[in-house]
């Protein structure tokens, strides 16, 4: 990429429950500081909106201070500002937005709104600066799982999508039917460890085209859990369960690979985090010869430093959004 901004940003992150302030300058990530709600949340098995968004106003101002501190700038240095203002909780999105406005009229500086997924997109960054387009990447995680062709910055083409839940929605309520709490992806990653995952037959959707289903998984896993209750074989359950969304994904994304001839997969999101994931994507990538990237593990969940780097890039550009742009729950591609 040619067109950073080499000045620092304020890039702010409260699309769900995590509030989340980072700094970067061009290329570079100069801090990002995550606050979770996991604890806040797990009473309730989920995400409170109202919650969520309560606990963005405590946690945002001593936020955004550590991530000043840590990356030795003041919010005089700052040469724009930056929040995630589509799609997401809309209560949770305001609060971030409202604080990103708030400093940018107070300091005179330009602001952007920018789209969760783009920052997703681009997390790869974070870690690999030379990818270049053009590239396929999955985005994979608790609200989303899209394929999305990637030929240029800002220049996206929907390739495929779930048509009913997420990835990470499969594996938290597939943890939650095995008595796992909130949220319980990554718990069920450890059961599945020592598992046979191909101890159960579960669903694995195959639909044309390059679409992902998942809720038929979802309902398979909670009769099963209902039929076999404490005789169920917990670990070669996860395991199987797993491996049921899991390889559909990878089935879906390099058949979408190879009708559009590319050879470069980008998978990020938080479910990109798991380790199976990575390991099956790899796998079939080494098989292929295709080229294969993840974020670091520390920018596949939800956090500012990827709408910073979204946000250095647009700026660069000399973009700026308008004071009267609003937060969005939900919004399509081209994420413009």
């Amino acid at each position: 990429m040619k067109h950073w901004l080499e000045e620092p940003i304020l890039a702010i992150e409260t699309s769900c429950d995590e509030t989340s302030a980072a700094i970067v300058k061009g290329p570079n990530i100069l801090s990002n500081v995550i606050s979770s709600q996991i604890t806040t949340h797990q009473k309730w098995g989920g995400v409170v909106p109202e919650v969520a968004a309560r606990a963005h106003v405590e946690s945002l101002l001593p936020v955004v201070e550590e991530a000043l501190d840590n990356a030795k700038v003041t919010l005089e240095d700052v040469a724009g500002f930056c929040a995630t203002n589509r799609p997401g909780l809309v209560g949770a999105l305001s609060v971030g937005v409202s604080g990103a406005k708030s400093f940018a009229l107070y300091y005179d500086r330009p602001w952007l709104g920018i789209h969760h997924l783009e920052g997703h997109i681009w997390s790869i960054l974070g870690s690999n600066p030379n990818v270049k387009p053009n590239f396929m990447c999955l985005i994979v995680s608790g609200g989303h799982t899209e394929l999305v062709l990637v030929s240029g910055f800002g220049k996206y083409e929907l390739v495929g999508q779930t048509v009913d839940d997420a990835a990470g929605e499969a594996f938290d309520k597939s943890a939650r039917c095995l008595g796992l709490p909130y949220p319980g992806g990554k718990l069920l990653e450890e059961l599945a460890t020592n598992g046979n995952p191909g101890a159960y037959k579960l669903p694995q959707a195959n639909l044309a085209g390059f679409d992902f289903s998942l809720s038929g998984l979802k309902t398979a896993v909670w009769r099963q859990v209902d039929s076999e209750g404490a005789t169920l074989r917990r670990e070669d359950f996860a395991a199987s369960v797993q491996e049921s969304i899991i390889r559909p994904l990878v089935k879906q994304t390099f058949r979408a690979m190879e009708s559009r001839e590319i050879s470069v997969l980008c998978v990020c999101g938080g479910v990109s985090a798991n380790q199976k994931l990575r390991n099956e994507f790899q796998k079939e990538a080494d098989r292929r010869g295709a080229e294969l990237y993840f974020p670091p593990l520390e920018l596949c969940t939800d956090n500012a430093a990827m709408i910073g780097i979204v946000g250095s890039l647009r700026f660069g550009l000399g973009l700026k959004s308008s004071f009267d742009e609003d937060v969005s729950s939900q919004a399509d591609l081209p994420f413009l």
